[in-house]
């Protein structure tokens, strides 16, 4: 049984290596001379066997000096096709008008016109083997007409072996196009894997700046409360608003810990898939506009929510929600102590139409711009919207976005 598996194992690298041969481009083939060295050797070989065999007249010391001479130019074939094909030619000339044995250097001379079919173009080997069938009848003519009848009428050898040379030639190109497009496909695919990658850091930027400034912000202002109430009158200390205080901090600590833990599961996504734990929580929507609210009017502002829309895609949605979270974050960090603050959103010619506007002081003037508008306005191109924000000219700050409830993908975020 191990016999006709090896047999089959040796047969298929065989024709492994005559595909790569034939598929290979002979200009930058690997070991070319030394190749067509041994090529020339082997030809001059048989041409010297077919002239001592073939009945016909033997050559003579010319003869073998011009047969031999017909094969020297051979191992230069690939580089100078032209050149050798009229090297050999005018060896062979003159050898056959000794009226020697005529099929010897046939081996020589189809080795020339193969190597010029097989590296030029069809035109140019169309012209070739023109000339070569014309010159040679028109030296056998000056033999024998018969010799050059017999001559024209075997010279669909020489057709066949330069129609061969294109055929390998165009092969050779469809298999390099091939090559070239699933070569590109991949670099195509790479290049995917790269953007998308870049993608989801991004994304999960905008998730954690969005999360940790809000909470952050949230338990920055109900700490002041705190410390405010613990050293404003110390002997008539309000434990219940302290309580509130901290109560508040501690509800927004879980949810920032919950929501920062949906975020990352994405960084987990293999390691989950494997043990069967977690998966991620729903995007963030519209009905979470109602607890950022809460958290706002827990830090001081004076949130009014005015939401006539429900049902919108999910990545509007997150964008949207996500929007509101740093406006509102904005405007308890920016606007001074108490701001009023009007979150509006509703649906206009196909698309969501949201503003967060608010009657505070606004960012300080010459302050350095941090990264919450800039998030807000890369989620509203997540999902083909716009963003616009800026001072009110009644005083005050507003953020007003257009999101398309149709996008044409499903962004998360």
């Amino acid at each position: 049984m191990q016999q006709p598996t090896t047999a089959s194992t040796s047969r298929s690298r065989t024709a492994e290596r005559v595909m790569a041969a034939v598929n290979r481009d002979p200009l930058t083939a690997p070991h070319a001379f030394r190749n067509d060295t041994l090529l020339a050797f082997v030809a001059a070989a048989l041409a010297a066997g077919i002239a001592l065999l073939v009945d016909g007249r033997e050559p003579d010391a010319l003869g073998w000096t011009l047969l031999l001479a017909a094969h020297a130019p051979l191992p230069w074939r690939r580089r100078r096709p032209l050149l050798v094909l009229a090297l050999v030619v005018a060896c062979v000339a003159p050898y056959h008008a000794l009226d020697n044995v005529h099929s010897a250097p046939t081996p020589a001379t189809y080795i020339a016109l193969y190597t010029v079919a097989v590296t030029g173009r069809p035109l140019r080997t169309v012209l070739v083997g023109t000339g070569v069938i014309t010159l040679s009848v028109s030296v056998m003519l000056t033999v024998s007409a018969h010799e050059a009848l017999e001559l024209l009428k075997i010279s669909g050898w020489v057709v066949a072996v330069l129609f061969c040379g294109v055929d390998v030639r165009f092969y050779r190109q469809y298999v390099a196009s091939i090559v070239e497009r699933a070569e590109r496909a991949e670099r195509t695919r790479e290049e995917e894997a790269r953007r998308r990658v870049a993608e989801e850091r991004l994304r999960i930027a905008r998730d954690l700046h969005d999360l940790l400034a809000h909470s952050i912000t949230l338990i920055g202002v109900q700490t002041s409360v705190a410390a405010h109430v613990l050293s404003a009158d110390p002997e008539r200390l309000d434990r219940e608003t302290v309580a509130k205080a901290l109560d508040d901090i501690a509800e927004t600590c879980r949810g920032a810990r919950g929501e920062l833990r949906t975020t990352l599961e994405v960084l987990r996504a293999h390691d989950a898939a494997h043990d069967g734990a977690g998966t991620r929580g729903p995007l963030p929507g519209l009905d979470g506009l109602p607890d950022l609210a809460e958290a706002a009017r827990l830090a001081g502002a004076r949130v009014e929510q005015s939401v006539r829309i429900r049902h919108v895609p999910p990545a509007v949605g997150a964008a949207a929600y996500r929007i509101v979270q740093e406006a509102l974050t904005n405007a308890v960090r920016h606007a001074g102590p108490g701001p009023a603050v009007r979150v509006e959103l509703d649906e206009r010619a196909g698309a969501l139409h949201l503003s967060v506007s608010d009657d505070g002081a606004g960012p300080a003037a010459g302050g350095t711009p941090g990264f919450g508008l800039v998030g807000m306005r890369e989620r509203a191109r997540s999902v083909g919207g716009t963003l616009d924000a800026g001072p009110r000219s009644g005083g005050g700050f507003e953020v007003t976005a257009v999101l398309p409830l149709t996008t044409t993908g499903e962004r998360t975020g």
